[in-house]
């Protein structure tokens, strides 16, 4: 299995997209849809909308008025994943590539909020509500601030840092909190297990560099609320809505990382038994003898690419990528034979006699890159020690 041309045939069609593209939420950009009368504006017109533009195998975006455009997401996890690349091999284009996505970041921040915060660039419809373009989610906000920080790690770039800090007043006075977890964004009052931890990730990021301690405790609240909600074999559930009762592959790996990176940042290591008993349910429930990664606790179906990427970036995380080595190569290995087009993008996911072509950039090309950046650093950062054995 050759990772390195793998991943350098991903990195070139990335870059000359200019990291742009499509996503399998964005159907409300359409411009045909956004044209018809009275539906445009209903929640279930829209929902099933996105629906079929998500799950059609074939892509209707360029006959609907769907263009390929940035999404500030995936833009961060490209920044991200050019900050590895740089650690791996310090080289001058991965720096240039360093500055013209975080400058690009810095550009597209939402505006009127109390801190630095970023969104989607399409209206979303869930079932449990409405955001309308741009409106900032913790997710994004997450990604995209940790992002500027390693950003700034590597250029000492003060702007970076300042930006990405500000993200704080975001997550403390925008968001809304229901016994001490966060919302998805400011407009709903959601309890997403991943999602709360994703602001807990973050506040005790920023902790790390600015010692706030007032920053402690609405972290630590947050994460004692989710812990408090994982069932007694690890897992846990979406969230806490009765539609949010499914158990899914990637959003346990976001939990467990999200967990590991509060110890890390504030030492408070109160919630391990909570990793401990996540992980194991997570490495044994959620990928095949044969190295497919599973959506669903109890459904292989749809086999998404988001799914390997995450287990990359989860082990690496939790510092288990060398004991789960064989099993990472092997969800990564057929996940390059199987979901990766001659072109260099991977495919969305695999259903039932059908395969998802559309090149979508940041659910599938964006987390792939993220994660197989991460997958090379690894890989050089062991090589580097055994060199001293």
């Amino acid at each position: 299995m050759d990772i390195v041309s793998s991943f350098n045939r991903l990195k070139d069609y990335c870059e000359r997209e200019d990291f742009r593209g499509w996503d399998p939420y964005d159907g409300l950009n359409s411009t045909l849809f956004r044209r018809l009368p009275y539906i445009s504006g209903k929640r279930w017109p829209r929902l099933a909308w996105i629906q079929l533009m998500k799950r059609s195998p074939f892509n209707f975006r360029p006959v609907v008025g769907v263009k390929k455009e940035h999404n500030p997401k995936g833009l961060g996890l490209f920044l991200a994943g050019y900050c590895n690349l740089y650690k791996r091999e310090p080289a001058a284009p991965y720096l240039d590539k360093i500055v013209y996505l975080a400058d690009k970041l810095i550009s597209l921040r939402a505006e009127g909020y109390s801190g630095s915060c970023w969104g989607y660039n399409f209206d979303w419809q869930a079932r449990a509500f409405f955001q309308p373009r741009n409106t900032p989610t913790v997710v994004a906000t997450t990604y995209i601030a940790n992002a500027l920080m390693d950003a700034y790690e590597i250029t000492k770039e003060q702007r970076y840092l300042t930006v990405a800090l500000s993200s704080a007043n975001f997550v403390l006075y925008d968001l809304n909190r229901t016994d001490g977890a966060f919302s998805y964004s400011p407009q709903d009052h959601t309890q997403v297990f991943n999602a709360s931890l994703l602001g807990t990730r973050l506040l005790s990021r920023i902790y790390h560099y600015t010692r706030d301690a007032s920053l402690l405790k609405p972290a630590r609240l947050s994460a004692a609320f989710c812990c408090s909600r994982q069932q007694e074999n690890g897992a846990w559930s979406y969230g806490t809505l009765p539609f949010h009762q499914w158990i899914d592959n990637f959003h346990t790996g976001y939990n467990l990382e999200c967990l590991t990176a509060y110890q890390y940042y504030t030492h408070d290591h109160s919630f391990q038994k909570s990793i401990e008993n996540g992980t194991a349910y997570y490495l044994r429930t959620f990928f095949t003898e044969d190295g497919k990664p599973k959506y669903y606790s109890n459904n292989l179906y749809p086999v998404d690419v988001h799914n390997t990427a995450q287990l990359i970036i989860t082990l690496s995380r939790l510092h288990l990528f060398g004991e789960h080595r064989a099993l990472i190569d092997k969800v990564l290995g057929w996940t390059i034979r199987n979901m990766q087009d001659d072109e260099g993008y991977f495919y969305y996911q695999l259903r039932r006699g059908l395969r998802s072509r559309t090149p979508y950039m940041r659910w599938a090309q964006a987390w792939m890159f993220n994660a197989m950046s991460l997958y090379l650093l690894e890989i050089k950062n062991q090589n580097d020690q055994n060199s001293y054995l």
